[in-house]
């Protein structure tokens, strides 16, 4: 029995090993470092780990053109030595591929890429997957009016300036987060090009993230109670603060510190609306597991293992209980 007992203890160790060793390795590729997840960008989408990877038309063709980067290392666009000069090193038309031919897939000129739908002028949480963390700058930029989709993506298409600027944000759940406002008077499809600029490594990393910008909704006019005798003498004082109709806008906290009441992470599925679709997938749920942070494969199998260390501590204490005295 005591044999017995030492053999069931030590299957027990050994579950309890692989629980442990299996919640904390990550479920990314290795030697990857990160991309934009929301707004979705193209990489994150067409990655190994997405849902869309396998039901967006684009990726599937950006998936046949580009090799052996994509799907796997979809978190590992990055450039070195770039230091800055952005528009100097990268060519026009390969703006979203950092000009690697591995992810050249991801320059196709196409109006169906998995889009975000987003409201402009609103507050909002840009997250940013780690795979391995760095310390840097992160610039926002969005499309200008004139954008068309069905070219491929120039420097001319970007607005001069970024929208949102942020150097070493906060880590949380695996992402980096940073909170800021959209850029207003958008609408339709656009593209937001994220470029982060690492301080402790010589690399920069791209994203091209489309998105489907509306516009804000106005609210409704105040009523206005019927006139008097007497009111009807004379016009009533000019209210300019009910002159203008309130937007989404003014309902959205400060993005110094709000998490936005129009916060959004809706993909749009361009093959069935490709101007405002649908949702498909949040784009957190389509990256799950994707990093270090762990998914459902892990957190399967790390029940199976707990059950059977539950299961080998029973044994024992029943076998204990019928040894002879």
């Amino acid at each position: 029995m005591g044999v017995r007992r030492r053999r069931i203890a030590g299957v027990a160790v050994v579950a309890l090993g692989l629980l442990a060793g299996g919640l904390l390795l990550p479920a990314g590729p290795a030697g990857a470092h990160g991309a934009l997840e929301n707004p979705l960008s193209r990489a994150a989408a067409c990655g190994a780990d997405s849902p869309l990877s396998k039901k967006s038309p684009a990726c599937t063709a950006a998936l046949a053109v580009s090799g052996t980067a994509l799907p796997d290392e979809w978190d590992n666009l990055r450039v070195a030595d770039v230091a800055g000069q952005d528009r100097e090193v990268i060519p026009d038309g390969k703006l979203c591929s950092g000009g690697i031919e591995g992810f050249g897939g991801l320059d196709l000129a196409r109006a169906d890429w998995p889009a975000t739908r987003l409201t402009a002028g609103a507050g909002f949480t840009f997250r940013y997957r780690g795979t391995i963390p760095h310390k840097g700058t992160f610039r926002l930029y969005v499309t200008t009016d004139r954008y068309d989709p069905s070219r491929a993506l120039r420097w001319s298409d970007l607005e001069k300036q970024p929208f949102l600027k942020v150097t070493d944000p906060a880590m949380a759940d695996g992402s980096y987060v940073m909170k800021g406002r959209l850029p207003a008077g958008k609408s339709g499809r656009h593209l937001i090009y994220t470029i982060w600029q690492n301080s402790d490594t010589p690399d920069t990393y791209y994203s091209c993230s489309d998105v489907v910008f509306r516009a804000a909704k106005a609210a409704a006019a105040p009523s206005k109670p019927a006139p008097t005798d007497s009111a009807a003498a004379e016009p009533a004082p000019t209210d300019s603060a009910a002159a203008e109709p309130a937007t989404d806008e003014a309902a959205a906290e400060d993005p110094a510190t709000n998490e936005s009441a129009t916060d959004e992470s809706a993909v749009a599925d361009p093959a069935s609306e490709p101007a405002a679709a649908a949702p498909a997938a949040a784009p957190a749920a389509a990256l799950a597991g994707s990093s270090g942070s762990g998914g459902l494969p892990w957190a399967v199998g790390g029940v199976a293992l707990l059950a059977a260390v539950v299961g080998a501590i029973i044994v024992l204490t029943r076998a204990k209980g019928r040894r002879p005295r």
